[in-house]
């Protein structure tokens, strides 16, 4: 199919602050697994990050521009990371690179109950780890 702008008027320019999104997240279906908060958390860090996709907002900002309370904010940064999507560590984001693989959190080395004790709430945990461990021990 040829395709054509609809609209010569207002196409699109890359402004001087360009930032791009990865069209893998919607190819690999990485954006198919992912919430409505968590998309629109990775939406804005992939707008604001800098070249080397760092950008840092406090929860409260983050809260307020997004329209999410603490705990939604919380899950979605905890599914970003999870993915191996962003990299966080209060305040500072970073957007990864899609090719990166989720860095492996202390959930996921230690026993279980050791693992319990050691996560804070603000930790991101690898839920596949966890089901792994589950399965693991169940088998």
């Amino acid at each position: 199919m040829h395709k054509q702008p609809l609209s010569l008027a207002h196409l699109r320019q890359v402004p001087p602050q360009f930032s791009w999104v990865d069209q893998r997240l919607v190819r690999e279906r990485s954006i198919d697994r992912l919430s409505h908060a968590a998309c629109a958390l990775s939406l804005f860090l992939v707008t604001v990050a800098d070249a080397q996709g760092l950008s840092y907002y406090a929860d409260s900002s983050l809260c307020q521009r997004l329209a999410m309370t603490s705990t939604e904010l919380h899950q979605a940064r905890q599914a970003l990371t999870t993915r191996g999507l962003v990299a966080y560590q209060r305040p500072l984001y970073q957007v990864l690179a899609l090719d990166a693989a989720p860095r492996e959190t202390t959930a996921s080395r230690e026993a279980p109950a050791q693992a319990a004790a050691s996560v804070a709430d603000d930790d991101p945990v690898d839920i596949k780890a966890v089901f792994a461990r589950i399965w693991e021990v169940l088998s």
